[in-house]
């Protein structure tokens, strides 16, 4: 039978925090009438994570299951393989560093049953270095203006997701920082809360200004993804515009200098033409699929991050 929540905890060199974890997981849960796995996803740690996971009781509540990658992929890959491997109707995500409040997990199911699709963390009094808080607020607030979903704290990895949203979003990169604008595309209902955050305790960060360039990569390919899926037809038009102002260009400088039009002049008007004509008719088709798809489907709106009524607890 398969279970109404699953944790799923991405784990790379954090052999002194396993089991600690375990247990204020395990804390948190105990008083929920719920069946719930644990997925600790050992990330290719070069430490003794995956043996002091391996020491941990693999039945009770909850019962605990181990996913282990061959090396180091990252936190996006091991959370994709968290999720695959999650059988819950409910999946929450959290860091394995002990900053994120595992007592704060029963306030987001609740959100889940008020009928929202995905709930998001809001770490609001951060206890980090001012060297991943800074970055996090300028990439923050990038992503909010370039997807359009304004939401305060992209990065906390505590978040909660009904299965059949979170297993349709591909995850990349760094691309769990974008999951509330992929699923802005389904029209899905999110929700922000404040989480508690704590000092980290055991071992040492793994973030910093190095993963700046990386997100600003992964912004690029988001925006792109967003704008086309909701204007399709203004990528092609503008590309095709742009290749017909080429060709035009091109003979109205021949007719103007009454040159003689060499093989390379009429194989540039001819290309960008053919171009232009082309990336116009794929501007229709694009338009006429859309179209088709948004009438047989639930209209797909872009919704705005509702912070809920509710703040952490003291």
């Amino acid at each position: 039978m398969s279970p109404d929540l699953s944790i799923i905890v991405p784990l790379y060199n954090e052999e002194d925090n396993v089991r600690p974890l375990f247990e204020a997981i395990a804390a948190a849960l105990a008083p929920l009438p719920l069946t719930v796995e644990l997925l600790l996803v050992d990330d290719g740690s070069r430490d003794a994570t995956f043996a002091r996971a391996l020491e941990l009781p693999r039945d009770g509540k909850p019962k605990l299951r181990l996913v282990k990658l061959r090396r180091n992929y990252g936190q996006t890959a091991a959370m994709a393989a968290g999720i695959e491997h999650a059988r819950g109707r409910i999946l929450v995500t959290l860091d394995g560093d002990l900053q994120n409040d595992p007592q704060d997990i029963p306030r987001f199911l609740a959100e889940i049953d008020k009928g929202f699709d995905l709930v998001v963390g809001w770490r609001k009094a951060r206890k980090d270095h001012w060297s991943r808080v800074l970055p996090s607020k300028v990439a923050n607030r990038l992503i909010g203006w370039i997807t359009g979903v304004p939401i305060k704290d992209n990065g906390c990895s505590l978040k909660a997701y009904r299965a059949e949203l979170i297993k349709e979003i591909p995850l990349y990169a760094e691309m769990h920082r974008f999951i509330p604008a992929m699923a802005s595309l389904a029209g899905a209902r999110i929700a922000e809360i404040e989480v508690r955050h704590h000092p980290r305790r055991f071992g040492r960060s793994k973030y910093g200004f190095s993963r700046i360039y990386k997100v600003l990569v992964d912004l690029v390919v988001i925006a792109t993804i967003l704008d086309f899926t909701r204007r399709p037809m203004r990528w092609l038009l503008g590309t095709g515009g742009l290749a017909a102002l080429v060709g035009c260009s091109a003979a109205t400088l021949f007719v103007l200098t009454r040159a003689e039009p060499g093989v390379a002049f009429q194989g540039v008007v001819m290309l960008s033409g053919a171009l232009a004509a082309f990336l116009l008719f794929l501007a229709f088709l694009s338009y006429l699929l859309h179209s088709v798809r948004t009438s047989r489907l639930e209209l797909f709106r872009l919704l705005a991050a509702r912070p809920a009524d509710a703040s952490p607890p003291p």
